[in-house]
């Protein structure tokens, strides 16, 4: 756990760096499905809070088109693709953090019903430092705006573990939920909902992971390996 700190801590030393030349400093965290992006950024906005930064995070999720768009466009086995993304929309968005404007707005994306949130908004305020996390945040047209960029690595049988674990966290979660996306999965039995998850993992997740997440990895100026138990086994810095 100790290693885990301290790596953290380092990164957001690195941003604290970045800051004295320039604000907001963007920081993109990417990698696979289930691979600890979003805790990642949550430890580093700690530490960075910690030395009275401000933080906003933005994850990538929330400009996922709706589902039914998906569905329109043939794309809604396709999600978490490139193509599956508002990538106009993203775009501004992180250009006007870039400039510092204040009150931008982003949907909300809900991970029970799989599907943004119905007129939700988040509102960013004033921020020295913005978290973009994300599968696609070390993707083109994200990565044109980072000042740093992370990439969670681990094995990718332990990435399938993890997702098929929250999988099926989410299908005991949505017994007491008539909303979730996988209320429909909630009555099955655990083999069959596994079969599911991993069916997921090999005809989509695992796809995009090779197609487009892992690739971007090259983009990092930073690289957290993680092992099964999600401790960090190594850190490195690409090209040193």
């Amino acid at each position: 756990m100790r290693s885990d700190v301290n790596a953290y801590q380092a990164l957001a030393a690195q941003v604290v760096s970045r800051r004295r030349t320039k604000t907001p400093v963007l920081l993109g965290i990417a990698g696979g499905v289930g691979v600890g992006k979003s805790t990642a950024a949550a430890v580093v906005r700690e530490h960075l809070e910690a030395a009275s930064v401000r933080v906003e995070v933005v994850c990538t999720d929330a400009f996922l088109l709706p589902n039914a768009e998906l569905d329109a466009r043939g794309v809604s086995m396709r999600k978490g693709f490139p193509e599956s993304f508002d990538v106009p929309a993203f775009d501004a968005c992180l250009a006007a953090l870039e400039a510092g404007s204040p009150g931008v707005e982003i949907p909300v994306y809900s991970h029970a019903t799989y599907d943004r949130a119905p007129g939700a908004v988040q509102v960013l305020g004033p921020a020295d430092v913005v978290i973009v996390e994300g599968v696609n945040a070390l993707q083109s047209p994200v990565v044109e705006h980072l000042d740093l960029a992370v990439y969670i690595d681990a094995d990718e049988a332990d990435m399938r573990i993890w997702f098929v674990d929250r999988f099926l966290a989410l299908c005991e979660a949505a017994m007491a939920d008539e909303t979730s996306f996988y209320r429909g999965l909630a009555g099955m039995t655990p083999d069959q909902q596994r079969d599911i998850a991993e069916w997921t993992w090999h005809e989509i997740n695992g796809v995009n992971l090779h197609e487009h997440i892992a690739p971007s990895r090259s983009r990092a100026n930073w690289v957290v390996s993680k092992r099964r138990d999600h401790s960090i086994r190594a850190t490195s810095v690409p090209g040193t």
